[in-house]
C-alpha cells in the first residue's frame, strides 16, 4: 500500500527509523550569558505521537478535512506539531506573513474565509479587536485562553492522546495549504499549495542540493523547517525575529551554530550580510542556502571565505509559487561576477532538471493558451516561465491574478499542464544558464527602449561608497525617465554626494545601456520587503523620486 500524497506521510517512517533523534530544538529560556538554552526539544517519535494526538483532538472539536484553518503561532514545538497535525487530517493551514500591514492582514484573512482559528493569546485578542476571521467558528488557543472561548491546545492534545495513528488518504490535487506571502505591491495573494506541490518540493530540494538525512539545519525562515522532518534533518530554530533578518544578532546565530555543530543553514541575503560582516568562521557548516533576492557579490565572496573549502553556498532562484526553479553554487556565481557588473544580469544557474523553464515575449497582458511562438530566441530578454512538479496553479479566489500569472498548455499526450509566469525577466546564455534581469513590473520603459533593474544596478554598485542602488522610472511608460536612487554606505558624509554623483555619471557613460541615465538621487535608507529584508521597495522609491523631481522643477 502506497503512502498518501502528504508531507506528513514520512513521519511514521522517520519515527520508526530515527525515533530518538531530535527533530527540532527551539530557543526556550535564556541562560546566564543571554543566550538561548534551546531546552524546548522534540524527537521524531514525539513529533509523530504528539501530532497524532493533536490531529485526533482537532477532529473531535470539529476541524475536518478541507477546512481552512488560520495558524498564528510563533516558531515553537507547538507550531510544528500543529502544522503536521493539520496535514494529517487533511485540513488546510492558512499562513500569512507576519508583520504585514494590519489592513492587508485583515483582507487576507477575510479573503480566506477560515472556518477555524488557532493562535497564541495575542493573536486571539487582535482577532477580536480588529475583527479578523469572523467566519471562524472553531477557536484554539496555543497558551492561556482568556475570554474568547474555545479550547486550549493542551485540551485538544489531551482529547486525542489515546487515538493512535492519524493520516487521511489525501490525494495529490487536494489543497494542502494557503500561503499569503508579502507581495511587492498591493495586498498579498493567497497561493494555493496542493499536497503534490509540497511532496515535489522535498524531492527537488533533496536532489538539487544533495541533502542527506542526519544533518543539522539552522532555518532562519522557520516555515522552511517544515521540510526538515521529511528530509531526516534536525532543525535548530534560531533565537531571532524571523521578520527582521537584517537585525539578527550574529553572536546568537554563532552560538547556535557552534553549540549544535550546524551543518547547513538557510537565510535571506540580509541575514548572509549579517554573518559576513561579523566575520566569524563557520567550520561545521557544509551547505548554505540563500534566497529571496540576489545575494550581493561581496557577501558571496566573504561567506565563501568563512566556510570550509569543501562547503557549498547555494543561491536558488524561485518564488512561493514555484521553488526551486534554478540553482547556482557560490563558486560559479563568483565566476560570473564580472559579467554581472558589466550589465549582464545575475546568473541564477541551470534550471532544476524536473522543470521546463522557457522565456516568452514581454507583455503585461494575460496569455490564456501556450504557443511555442511565444518564446524568444536565446540571448534575448524575456519573461521567465516554468512548468514543473512544484509550480502552483492558482491564487485563491483571485481569478484575474490567476489569469495574468498562469498559462494553460496542451501536451503531446493530450493532457494539460499549467505554466507559471514568474513575473521576472531573464535570458539564457550559450551554456543554458539563466540570467535574472529583474521584475517585469520594475522595468523602466524609456523612449529609447526598456531598462532592467538587474542589468543596471550592479554596474553602479561597484562604487566603493555605494551600499546599493535602485533604478526607477518617473512619468508614464513608454516615455519614462530613468532615475537612479542611491543608498550610501554608513559614514559617508552628505558633503561627498556631489563628488559621488559625478563619479556615478562617469560610470554610466561607460556602458551603452546606462548612458541615458542622467538623474541621480540620494536616499537615506531604502524600503525593503518584510519577509527577507532584501527586496527593494522600488514602487515606494519611484513615488519618492517623482516628488523629489517635482520639488526641483
Amino acid at each position: 500500500m502506497t503512502d498518501p500524497c502528504n508531507i506528513a506521510a514520512t513521519l511514521p517512517r522517520m519515527a520508526a527509523e530515527r525515533g530518538d533523534q531530535v527533530a527540532m530544538r527551539c530557543p526556550g529560556r535564556r541562560g546566564g550569558e543571554g543566550f538561548a538554552s534551546y531546552d524546548q526539544t522534540i524527537t521524531y517519535r514525539q513529533l509523530e505521537v504528539r501530532s497524532n494526538a493533536i490531529a485526533a483532538g482537532l477532529t473531535r472539536i470539529g476541524i475536518a478535512r478541507g477546512m481552512r484553518t488560520v495558524v498564528m503561532v510563533r516558531p515553537s514545538p507547538e507550531f510544528f506539531l500543529l502544522m503536521f497535525a493539520l496535514f494529517k487530517i487533511g485540513a488546510v493551514p492558512v499562513l500569512v506573513d507576519p508583520g504585514i500591514a494590519r489592513s492587508a492582514l485583515k483582507q487576507c484573512l477575510d479573503e480566506a474565509e477560515p472556518q477555524a482559528f488557532i493562535g497564541i493569546p495575542l493573536a486571539h485578542a487582535a482577532r477580536l479587536l480588529l475583527r479578523w476571521s469572523r467566519s471562524a467558528r472553531i477557536r484554539v488557543t496555543a497558551g492561556r485562553r482568556w475570554f474568547w472561548g474555545g479550547h486550549t491546545l493542551a485540551q485538544v492534545e489531551a482529547l486525542g492522546v489515546d487515538a493512535g495513528a492519524q493520516l487521511v488518504a489525501t490525494a495529490p490535487d487536494d489543497m494542502a495549504a494557503l500561503l499569503f506571502t508579502s507581495g511587492s505591491t498591493g495586498v498579498p495573494k493567497g497561493v494555493v499549495y496542493r499536497h503534490r506541490h509540497f511532496v515535489a518540493q522535498i524531492d527537488l530540494l533533496r536532489d538539487a542540493f544533495g541533502i542527506e538525512a542526519g544533518g543539522i539545519d539552522l532555518p532562519t525562515f522557520p516555515p522552511f523547517a517544515l521540510f526538515d522532518p521529511a528530509l531526516g534533518l534536525t532543525s535548530i530554530i534560531p533565537d531571532m525575529d524571523p521578520t527582521r533578518p537584517a537585525q539578527a544578532d550574529p553572536r546568537k546565530l554563532l552560538h547556535a551554530i557552534e553549540k549544535f555543530s550546524i551543518t547547513q543553514l538557510f537565510g535571506s541575503p540580509a541575514l548572509m550580510a549579517v554573518l559576513a560582516k561579523h566575520g566569524a568562521k563557520l567550520p561545521t557548516v557544509r551547505r548554505v542556502t540563500s534566497a529571496g533576492a540576489p545575494v550581493p557579490p561581496d557577501v558571496v565572496a566573504k561567506m565563501r571565505e568563512l566556510l570550509p573549502d569543501d562547503a557549498q553556498f547555494w543561491t536558488p532562484y524561485g518564488a512561493t509559487e514555484c521553488l526551486p526553479v534554478a540553482v547556482i553554487e557560490g563558486r560559479e556565481l563568483q565566476a560570473t561576477r564580472a559579467a554581472t557588473e558589466r550589465g549582464a544580469g545575475t546568473c541564477v544557474g541551470l534550471p532544476v532538471a524536473a522543470n521546463d523553464v522557457r522565456l516568452i515575449s514581454i507583455t503585461d497582458a494575460a496569455v490564456a493558451e501556450w504557443n511555442d511562438d511565444l518564446q524568444v530566441a536565446r540571448g534575448v530578454v524575456g519573461e521567465i516561465t516554468v512548468a514543473g512538479p512544484s509550480a502552483t496553479d492558482e491564487y485563491f479566489r483571485r481569478p484575474q491574478a490567476t489569469a495574468l500569472a498562469k498559462i494553460r498548455e496542451r501536451c503531446h499526450d493530450d493532457s494539460a499542464r499549467i505554466v507559471h509566469r514568474m513575473g521576472d525577466l531573464g535570458w539564457f546564455d550559450e551554456h543554458g544558464r539563466l540570467w535574472f534581469c529583474g521584475r517585469k513590473s520594475h522595468r523602466v520603459q524609456t523612449a529609447s527602449g526598456a531598462l532592467f533593474t538587474e542589468q543596471v544596478e550592479p554596474v553602479f554598485n561597484t562604487h566603493p561608497e555605494v551600499r546599493r542602488t535602485a533604478l526607477v522610472g518617473v512619468d508614464i511608460a513608454p516615455k519614462q525617465r530613468p532615475v537612479l536612487c542611491i543608498e550610501l554606505r554608513a559614514g559617508v558624509a552628505v558633503s561627498e554626494q556631489a563628488r559621488i554623483r559625478a563619479e556615478l555619471l562617469k560610470i554610466a557613460a561607460g556602458f551603452e545601456h546606462t548612458r541615458g541615465i542622467d538623474t541621480i538621487l540620494f536616499h537615506a535608507g531604502f524600503p525593503v520587503d518584510i519577509r527577507h529584508n532584501a527586496k527593494i521597495g522600488r514602487e515606494q522609491l519611484a513615488a519618492w523620486a517623482s516628488k523629489q523631481m517635482g520639488a526641483r522643477a
